[in-house]
């Protein structure tokens, strides 16, 4: 999700790995000419915030009347306080109203009056998207998203007149209950878990286990990294370091070429994390996807059931991670001519690698040091799995979201039991939790100035600018693919989906929205789902293929693969994936929108 950093060594579990990116300059000249472009940007961002003058827009969206919403003493429109007269008073005067967000009657002497609800925003032009502007092209130059984030949001803040960053910005985004949300879930409980399993060995013993027992020929070796693929479900960096350690050493005995199998490990990690979304994903997602005035994102239980409503229409993952599978039994419809290759090379000549090719490595430990008389066992690993996968099924269904925080919990308990009663001294299981928090600190983080930077979009008015400019002239039948080739765009310069999910996703729903209402669609649900679906595929689609993703690079070290020969074998499958995917949105929106 986010691109390594510069020569640096980055722990992953029980593994080390040494990521080597272009060097950056570091002549004295570089580094004023970067100290120049960050001062630019925080002036230009001042100066906006001192002269330009939000504009406000209202938007009026039909609402079921409730006994509760009858009872009570509803307004007219032109009593509101938003109507177009009193909002552009606001504006000559850089004022704002009382209320923003007001339930209106229409008809009221009818018998079956109407109800909307009234919510202005204000935005800054052109200008509301400076901050997403920012975040996007400095990640892009820098290659580092943490900086990028932090330089977008500051940006953001500077145009609000919000001054001090710490009490009026961070405070108030990492105080809230999303923030904590997000925190429990993808610091304490996924970093804890990561560290028990990094600890005890039992990850790495159930791969190798599955890969000793089921591993007869190329086709059955390639299942198995593909069935692992799936079953390590949380993606990322966990699912490629896992999969393509375990599956590799069988793998090279198979004669699979590392082009092949570096692309199963890598289209079976985020593409699965996004369908098989009993993770992280769907806690971190909702917080970005709130629409003022839309009732059925108006939580953030109804936001996660949104998330899992749509996961049908990810028509990338699905196509991606069967694709995959008919790569597995060698039945891949389309490869292209560098791909197909790469596989005869490796099956006539054992030659895994190009001839004048430079792959990576892992380097360092590849295997967890255990506690003298430790013996792992897969049973240590597969029964947090299946509770923290039941839990998350079983709550979906009772509750109508999964309660992923409780199968994490549930899942980080079992196994820290499961390592105590096997003889794990209490002590090494408490340095291995602590490893685990340690190795997501620095994604923690990224996390929570991606939350802030999407709460500065919403704020700014970046999505209500994108629905004045664009709600009334994109066609409905093509705004889908605009969204995927946008965020593809993004994610691929950044080497980051969940970074692109923080940009993309404030401006796409309220322009999807604004366009379902004025183009009259019969189903508004169900093209705000396909929009949806388009922006979260595009995002994983730009982040699997880019070069400078971590898990682009991960899948081709721990394959054994040159880092470009990986990229440019995958493009094309995955190509191929996505323009089925244009077909199937468009599809839909056609047909049932």
């Amino acid at each position: 999700m986010h691109q390594p950093t510069p020569e640096t060594s980055r722990d992953h579990g029980s593994l080390t790995v040494d990521e080597t990116s272009p060097p950056t300059a570091s002549s004295p000249w570089s580094r004023y000419a970067f100290f120049a472009l960050i001062a630019i940007v925080l002036v230009w961002a001042l100066i906006i915030g001192r002269i330009v003058q939000p504009a406000w827009s209202v938007q009026k969206v039909a609402i079921e009347p409730t006994d509760e919403l009858i009872a009570t003493e509803v307004i007219t429109f032109d009593e509101s306080g938003l109507t177009p007269t009193v909002l552009q008073q606001h504006a000559d005067q850089g004022t704002a109203p009382a209320e923003t967000s007001v339930v209106v009657v229409e008809d009221a002497a009818a018998d079956s009056p109407s109800y909307f609800q009234v919510t202005a925003t204000s935005h800054f032009g052109i200008w509301s998207l400076f901050p997403a502007a920012v975040a996007i092209a400095s990640c892009w130059i820098l290659r580092e998203p943490l900086t990028s984030l932090l330089l977008g949001t500051v940006s953001g803040a500077l145009i609000l007149r919000q001054y001090d960053f710490t009490e009026e910005v961070l405070l108030p985004s990492l105080a809230s209950t999303q923030a904590a949300g997000i925190l429990i879930l993808y610091l304490w409980l996924l970093g804890g878990l990561m560290g028990v399993w990094g600890k005890t060995g039992t990850a790495e013993a159930f791969s190798v286990w599955v890969t000793k027992r089921f591993v007869r020929g190329p086709r059955s070796a390639k299942l198995v990294a593909w069935g692992l693929g799936v079953l390590f479900f949380q993606g990322g960096t966990v699912s490629t370091v896992l999969v393509g350690a375990a599956v590799r050493p069988i793998a090279d005995q198979q004669r699979i070429s590392h082009e092949e199998l570096s692309y199963i490990v890598d289209s079976t990690a985020s593409p699965i994390a996004c369908l098989v979304a009993f993770n992280a994903w769907p806690s971190y997602v909702q917080a970005l996807i709130f629409i003022p005035g839309v009732t059925f994102l108006a939580t953030e239980q109804e936001r996660i059931r949104f998330f899992f409503s749509a996961l049908p229409f990810s028509f990338y993952a699905i196509f991606a991670v069967l694709g995959t599978l008919l790569l597995s039994i060698d039945r891949a419809p389309v490869l292209g001519k560098k791909f197909r290759a790469a596989i005869r090379r490796a099956r006539e000549n054992n030659q895994l690698n190009r001839p004048g090719s430079h792959p990576l490595s892992l380097a360092g430990q590849t295997h967890p040091k255990l506690p003298p008389g430790y013996q792992p066992h897969v049973i240590d690993f597969c029964l947090p799995l299946m509770l923290l996968t039941g839990i998350a099924i079983v709550s979906f269904f009772v509750t109508g979201a999964p309660q992923v925080r409780w199968g994490f919990a549930a899942a980080l308990a079992c196994a820290s039991a499961t390592a105590l009663l096997r003889g794990m001294p209490l002590r090494d299981l408490v340095e291995g939790i602590g490893e685990g928090l340690q190795s997501v600190v620095y994604a923690s983080v990224i996390l929570m100035l991606a939350v802030t930077l999407g709460d500065m979009t919403q704020n700014i008015g970046g999505g209500a600018y994108l629905v004045d400019l664009l709600g009334s002239y994109v066609p409905s039948l093509w705004l889908p693919t605009l969204l995927f080739l946008i965020t593809i765009a993004i994610s691929f310069s950044t080497g980051t989906s969940w970074g692109t999910f923080a940009v993309a996703f404030p401006l796409a729903m309220p322009l999807a929205m604004s366009v379902a209402q004025t183009q009259g669609l019969s189903n508004e649900t169900l093209y705000l789902m396909v929009c949806f679906a388009a922006v979260l595929n595009g995002s994983v689609f730009g982040d699997q293929c880019s070069p400078i993703s971590d898990t682009t690079v991960l899948s081709a070290m721990t394959t054994g693969a040159d880092l470009m020969d990986h990229v440019t074998t995958q493009m094309v499958p995955a190509t191929f994936a996505a323009v089925l995917a244009v077909i199937g949105w468009t599809s839909v929106t056609y047909f049932f929108c």
